[in-house]
């Protein structure tokens, strides 16, 4: 199944506060990969840091081949991430779920207020979007809550 292509006309919220724990993290990305973060997301559950990023910084950010992130991840102990800023939700989210190929994203806000995106992924991709033990679609929840204010994320 797969939704048209028409872009979702939801902007990015413009309030999101950092710490001060947050900001420091930001701090030791830029000093190790060189790049500027836009943002820091501590997710305590999969002990991981996910960071944002300008569009096209993000191969910067990693390093070759991951040296960046390896060396972040070492320094902290914990998994680094880096997702590629998007100014659209739709782009936003084939970032997030990047490798896996999200073929459309639909929004829906539920009749108790709830938002929820269902993003529709190449099924041979569908275990990518994923992840193992849906990792990858809690880090989506996490990261679209944030800026977006939605509440559920569903693959299909």
């Amino acid at each position: 199944m797969s939704f048209p292509s028409k872009p979702t006309d939801l902007r990015p919220q413009e309030n999101v506060k950092l710490t001060m724990e947050e900001l420091r993290y930001m701090t030791l990305f830029h000093d190790i990969t060189g790049v500027a973060p836009r943002d820091c997301i501590i997710d305590e559950e999969r002990n991981a840091l996910i960071f944002v990023v300008d569009a096209g910084r993000s191969p910067q950010a990693i390093g070759r081949r991951g040296s960046n992130v390896r060396q972040l991840g070492r320094l902290l102990g914990k998994t680094i991430e880096v997702i590629e800023w998007a100014e659209n939700l739709d782009d936003f989210v084939k970032n997030i779920f990047m490798p896996a190929r999200v073929l459309g994203v639909k929004l829906v806000s539920s009749p108790t207020g709830r938002k929820i995106l269902y993003v529709s992924v190449d099924p041979k991709d569908k275990g990518i979007a994923i992840g193992k033990n849906g990792k990858n679609v809690a880090k989506a929840r996490l990261v679209l809550r944030r800026y977006y204010g939605i509440d559920s994320v569903v693959i299909i």
